[in-house]
């Protein structure tokens, strides 16, 4: 029976989001590092959802940690590669809806992220 090795796909972080990643607490980066890593190998994590209204094959990682929102919206089906395009902590209260500059921002960077997949090697 042959062992087939998985293959870790390589991650592009599209505009702050690696900077905004880095500024969550310690132990919220690490979870969304380990939820980024299931999806490297070919997983979907179980707290991982369609982002709605962007395009097929972006999900959000939704963790709360310590009383506080995070969000990192991941584009998986561009190519080889997985896009990060936003990584931030969701302030508001009283909707679960995404601030309206945050969709915005993913949106722009989901029209680079596709066209640099057009261009991988």
């Amino acid at each position: 029976m042959a062992f087939e090795v998985p293959i870790l796909r390589p991650v592009v972080w599209m505009g702050n989001a690696k900077r905004n990643l880095r500024a969550f607490p310690e132990e919220a980066q690490k979870l969304i590092g380990d939820e980024l890593q299931l999806i490297q190998f070919g997983g979907m994590p179980a707290n991982a959802k369609p982002f709605k209204g962007i395009g097929s094959g972006v999900f959000e990682i939704a963790l709360r940690y310590d009383k506080n929102a995070y969000r990192t919206v991941v584009a998986v089906q561009l190519g080889k590669k997985l896009y990060v395009l936003h990584a931030f902590q969701k302030k508001s209260k009283r909707s679960i809806e995404t601030p309206k500059k945050d969709v915005d921002l993913i949106v722009q960077r989901y029209k680079e992220a596709k066209e640099l997949a057009k261009h991988e090697a």
